[in-house]
């Protein structure tokens, strides 16, 4: 992706995070990112086009701040707690990431050519978690008779569940973690 669309991207998850998917107006977005619309619809051909490319880029950009620091840690649960425990951060990327999602999400209902991006997305996530819970079985830091896809689809809808009652000031942050990391000693057994 070459800087103008990433310039681009950026400044479309920070309209979607204030205004949601149905504020996005691309006469907004290209003063946001300050370029002209024919660049937008240039790199994006239309609007719709524009929002897909926005939810691959919110996706890789959680990806992105979560392996970075995930794969610093310690063994495999460890790494699968930061994961989910990363997305739930008070940074300006965290918090614009995630009440885009949520946007995009709820939009979802109602504009059904978004689904399948995001059921994509979703189940990318999911098989990520299944994964890194298949390795902290394997290492024997999780137990052994959960099933790993099961749990991974519990666990990312109880991140996206959390994240939102925390952005909307419903939790502190603190308590979001907190309740998190009690749902992965439910799903994974005590260390």
């Amino acid at each position: 992706m070459s800087d103008r669309q990433v310039l681009i991207m950026e400044a479309a998850v920070r309209v979607i995070a204030r205004s949601g998917v149905r504020g996005l107006r691309v006469e907004q977005l290209a003063t946001e990112a300050g370029v002209s619309t024919a660049l937008i619809y240039y790199h994006f051909g239309d609007r719709a086009g524009l929002v897909r490319r926005t939810l691959e880029f919110i996706s890789d950009r959680a990806g992105a701040y979560t392996d970075e620091i995930a794969t610093a840690s310690g063994g495999p649960r460890e790494e699968l707690e930061q994961m989910l425990l990363l997305e739930l951060q008070d940074t300006p990327r965290v918090r614009e990431n995630s009440t885009a999602w949520g946007e995009l999400r709820a939009s979802a209902i109602f504009e059904t050519d978004l689904r399948e991006t995001l059921a994509q997305s979703t189940r990318s996530w999911v098989s990520d978690v299944a994964e890194a819970i298949r390795a902290a079985q394997s290492a024997g830091s999780a137990a052994a008779g959960a099933d790993p896809e099961a749990a991974a689809e519990r666990l990312t809808a109880l991140v996206e569940g959390i994240s939102e009652r925390w952005l909307s000031g419903s939790l502190t942050l603190e308590r979001a973690r907190e309740l998190l990391g009690g749902a992965l000693t439910v799903e994974l057994g005590e260390r």
